[in-house]
């Protein structure tokens, strides 16, 4: 099947349009389950489909293959379309929190409700300073909708490697945070701090 896809994206890439429409029946239903997956929309997740797709036509010539199979080629574009609209729903969600639009029922743990309910400014700047690992880590973990075993899974590390990352990242974010709380005349977000809609995964 890989060579398969690859002989249809090399196609596809010369402008032949009955190869493209094959190569969008074998992975276009992958997509949508990652997408959905990821969203737990099916609008969404089908807009994200249409726009992958649409993205692997227009770019297909830039496919190469010692990177990885065609398929994972494909599916990395559908996460990271995923990870963008996750934190633009995030991003929505927290406005409409802030102007008393929207009641959240906590339903995690205490430590991770404490963090999520302190203020945006601080946990922004807080969140600069994890280390990329650890940004990394929390932020598939609680705005990308991973479970710990997905994110070992993702980034091909042991589990326990996730679940120390996850585990270091809050307590460090939350000495942070109250560093950041106790100093009042710090600057509320320093220079070169990462958005936490932008904090991510670094490619």
């Amino acid at each position: 099947m890989a060579a398969e896809l690859c002989r249809l994206l090399q196609l596809s890439a010369r402008g032949d349009d009955g190869a493209f429409e094959l190569l969008y029946r074998r992975v276009a239903g992958p997509v949508y389950a990652e997408a959905l997956r990821m969203l737990r929309s099916r609008a969404h997740a089908e807009e994200v489909t249409q726009e992958v797709l649409l993205e692997v036509w227009r770019t297909a010539a830039a496919y190469r293959p010692e990177r990885g199979s065609v398929l994972t080629w494909v599916l990395t574009m559908a996460h990271h379309r995923a990870v963008d609209r996750v934190r633009a729903a995030q991003a929505s969600a927290e406005r409409d929190h802030r102007a008393g639009c929207r009641e959240q029922v906590p339903s995690e743990p205490p430590e991770e409700q404490a963090v999520r309910a302190l203020d945006g400014q601080r946990v922004r700047s807080a969140l600069a300073r994890l280390s990329t690992a650890q940004r990394e880590a929390l932020v598939l973990a609680y705005y990308g909708g991973y479970t710990q075993r997905e994110i070992a899974h993702r980034l091909g590390l042991p589990l326990g490697t996730v679940k120390t990352r996850i585990r270091d990242g809050l307590l460090r974010l939350r000495a942070a945070i109250t560093t950041v709380g106790d100093r009042p005349s710090a600057r509320a977000v320093p220079r070169g701090a990462v958005p936490l809609r932008a904090a991510g995964v670094r490619r």
